[in-house]
Formats: C-alpha cells, sequence, structure tokens
C-alpha cells in the first residue's frame, strides 16, 4: 500500500495543485483590486490585470461618501447577525431533543425534517405565508422563513449524540433539569458546529438577494447585495446618478471597488472562526 504521508513527489504534486486550485479562487479579487487602485486610462485599455498600473484612491473616496451604500450595509450587517442568531437558538432548540433518545416519535419527526431536502417550499405560497404573517416589506422576511433548515439540524443533532452520555447522567443526579443540561453543558461544548452553523448561515443571508427582491418594497430597506446590482449591473447611468465623476474613474473601476466593498467584510469573518470551523468539518462522520 503507498505510504502518501512519506511519498514526496505526491506531496509536492498535491501542493501544486492545491495553489493554482488557491490562486483561481482568489485572481478575480486580485484582478477587481488591481482595477480599482488603478489609473483610468489603462483601466480603459485593458491593460490592468493582477497589478495596479498607477495609483488612484479616488474610486474609494467616492464609494465611502455615498449613504446608500452605507444605509445598505448596515441592514445587511443587521440582517446577517440577528438571522444567524435566530438560526442558531431555533436549530439548537430543535436538534437538542431529537438527539435524545428517550424523546418520543422522534425518528418519525426526523424523518419528516429530512424530507424537506427533497421538497422545498414553492415560491408562491411562501410568499402567501410571509404575507399572511404580516411580515412583509420588513426585515423579518429576510430573516424568519431561511431561519431553520435540515442540514443545520441534522449536523447539530449528530454532534450532540456525540457528547458523552455519562456527562448527562452526571447532570441529572445533580438535579439539572433538560433545560440545564443543554445550556451549561451542551452548548458550551458545542462550539465547533455552533461556529460551522454560523458561518455557513452568514454567508448564505450577507449574499441574500432574491428573498430581499420578493418581499421589500421600501427602497430604504434594502440590502447591500439589492444595492450592488443596481449599481453594478443596470447601466453605467446609475453610476452617474450616485454621484461618480466619470472623469478620474472609469465604470469598470468604480464596479470593481464596489464589488469589494460587499464581499470583503463576510470574508474578515472566517479568520475569527477557522479553528472551530476545522473541527466542525468532519460532523457528518457521526453516527447515531
Amino acid at each position: 500500500m503507498l505510504d502518501f504521508k512519506h511519498d514526496r513527489p505526491f506531496q509536492i504534486a498535491l501542493s501544486a495543485v492545491l495553489i493554482v486550485i488557491s490562486f483561481s479562487m482568489i485572481a478575480p479579487m486580485i484582478h477587481l483590486l488591481a482595477i480599482s487602485l488603478s489609473d483610468a486610462k489603462p483601466v480603459a485599455e485593458e491593460r490592468v490585470i493582477f497589478w495596479p498600473i498607477g495609483f488612484n484612491l479616488d474610486v474609494y473616496e467616492t464609494i465611502f461618501q455615498i449613504k446608500r451604500l452605507w444605509r445598505s450595509f448596515g441592514i445587511t450587517v443587521y440582517i446577517t447577525v440577528v438571522g444567524t442568531l435566530i438560526t442558531l437558538v431555533l436549530s439548537a432548540m430543535t436538534a437538542y431533543p431529537l438527539s435524545r433518545s428517550n424523546m418520543k416519535g422522534r425518528k418519525a419527526l426526523l424523518k419528516a425534517i429530512i424530507a424537506t431536502f427533497i421538497f422545498s417550499i414553492p415560491l408562491i405560497p411562501g410568499y402567501l405565508t410571509v404575507r399572511a404573517l404580516g411580515m412583509e416589506n420588513t426585515l423579518w422576511a429576510l430573516m424568519i422563513p431561511g431561519a431553520t433548515g435540515a442540514f443545520y439540524i441534522v449536523i447539530m443533532k449528530s454532534f450532540f449524540q456525540g457528547i458523552s452520555s455519562e456527562m448527562f447522567d452526571s447532570a441529572k443526579l445533580d438535579g439539572c433539569s433538560e433545560y440545564g443540561i443543554m445550556g451549561r453543558i451542551v452548548i458550551p461544548l458545542s462550539k465547533p458546529v455552533l461556529a460551522t452553523i454560523a458561518l455557513f448561515h452568514a454567508v448564505g443571508q450577507w449574499n441574500a438577494y432574491f428573498g430581499a427582491l420578493i418581499y421589500l418594497r421600501d427602497a430604504k430597506m434594502m440590502p447591500l447585495q439589492i444595492v450592488l446590482r443596481s449599481l453594478v449591473i443596470d447601466s453605467d447611468a446609475a453610476l452617474n446618478g450616485a454621484g461618480f465623476d466619470m472623469a478620474i474613474k472609469t465604470p469598470e473601476m468604480v464596479k470593481a471597488g464596489i464589488t469589494l466593498f460587499v464581499t470583503v467584510p463576510i470574508l474578515i469573518v472566517y479568520p475569527f472562526l477557522q479553528k472551530y470551523f476545522v473541527k466542525g468539518a468532519m460532523l457528518g462522520s457521526l453516527k447515531e
């Protein structure tokens, strides 16, 4: 059997492949950064690839002065933080009982939850439900409908089942209730799974676009992705209307700067959750 650990050619080849894959992922970001920092002339002539030609910060000075972007940025931060907290609370409250062997009917309930992997809620019934609950044109419509999911519940349940049952028995002997066990034992020991699910959901919430397009009507409540689309995709007229002076910067420079403005903040979150995320990446291997 081949010993990959001591097979140096294999390790070199694997490292080379991973480097190429990593570069292919960050190359678009590098390209956008180079465009946003370059002078207008080389950008217009399409001579900028991965290194700025000249140096120009006028794009970012202009972007930081757009009140519409900052308002949508604040809205997106709010729905990302609050929506992620709601998801963690509801998912944990659902997964914990399902992880306990003494819960009656838990297998049938778990099968019903897993069925939602296949049968998702159709658009029109989902919209009618949101409107009937009075959440249309509110930020709750962007946080509540997707707050829980079968994937999050199954992952949490698997992790909870991996916690030693002796700890639960000892807590019960000390007079601790199920709520106490969950709050004092399960949740503190579940930082890896909580961080993993938080990262998954936060990225999805930050990039959410379709929900705001369907449920929101007030332009002042639009999140960052909707504003990004109006400034980057719709037309150059939208950029001019936003206050950009195209004499010193091209539309491509502005679009690159706005795209980075929207993308970079969520990337900054990952290093703080990395140590927990690595531990939570193998949660699917746990069995009942």
